[in-house]
């Protein structure tokens, strides 16, 4: 029970990465919040994770709803031990046709409702307290296609560093988690359509040197170390769990 009554939020929590997590942070003890944009993901992910757990719906691109989860939070829990980090999204497309649009929602989603997320959450979170950030491992990696999605991964990185330093003195560590090629709705949401989509895929797990996509369950067991104390003296870095694709 390496999470044994702590309070557990979890930003992207109802589907993917963030759910695997959320179910694994329950297990190890957690009283753990989700919050997601999707209704019925919201509900299903309330059932599933059980009694003690809460689903909010929020769309981290408003500030005014970051408040309200930090709201409903405080005055529930008041605490926050673990925050992980991790909504996010993308959109695949060439230099030629990213369009404003797309530069302003994976920004408003990847970085800046990440960042406000985190500043709004600081002031529940006390010394020990630990944040997890889902960062890729497109931000070491240049894909074609993907500069927006890429480059705010790369923004998040950063923060782990940046923010990890400043937080350092009040005894709150950040860490982040790197995904590569995950078995995930994610993937789908990229805007492709289902040949190019297939193309991709396979083009991608041709190039991993474990010749698989990862499981969620297996990037949730990497938040978990870092969201524990099991990794009470590291801040600032990041594990990535790309079966060997960004590192040989």
């Amino acid at each position: 029970m390496r999470l044994n009554d702590k309070i557990v939020l979890v930003t992207g929590g109802t589907s993917g990465i963030g759910l695997a997590a959320a179910d694994l942070f329950r297990r190890e003890g957690g009283k753990v919040i989700v919050v997601g944009t999707n209704p019925e993901r919201l509900k299903s992910a309330e059932a599933q994770l059980g009694a003690g757990s809460l689903a909010i719906a929020a769309n981290l691109r408003r500030s005014a709803e970051i408040d309200h989860v930090i709201a409903v939070v405080r005055e529930r829990y008041g605490r926050i031990d673990v925050l992980f980090a991790n909504a996010g999204l993308g959109r695949a497309a060439p230099l030629e046709a990213v369009t404003e649009a797309d530069l302003d929602e994976q920004f408003e989603v990847n970085f800046k409702g990440l960042f406000l997320t985190i500043q709004k959450a600081v002031p529940l979170i006390g010394h020990g307290g630990s944040i997890v950030l889902t960062t890729s491992f497109l931000n070491t990696k240049g894909t074609p296609g993907l500069s927006i999605l890429s480059a705010t991964k790369a923004a998040v990185r950063s923060l782990a560093r940046t923010l990890g330093a400043e937080l350092a003195p009040w005894g709150i560590r950040i860490n982040a988690v790197s995904p590569g090629p995950i078995s995930t709705p994610f993937a789908s949401k990229l805007g492709l359509g289902e040949q190019a989509l297939k193309a991709f895929a396979e083009g991608v797990e041709g190039q991993v040197p474990l010749q698989r996509f990862g499981e969620a369950e297996e990037v949730a067991r990497a938040a978990l170390f870092l969201a524990s104390d099991d990794s009470s003296y590291m801040t600032g870095t990041e594990i990535v769990v790309d079966g060997g694709l960004s590192q040989f």
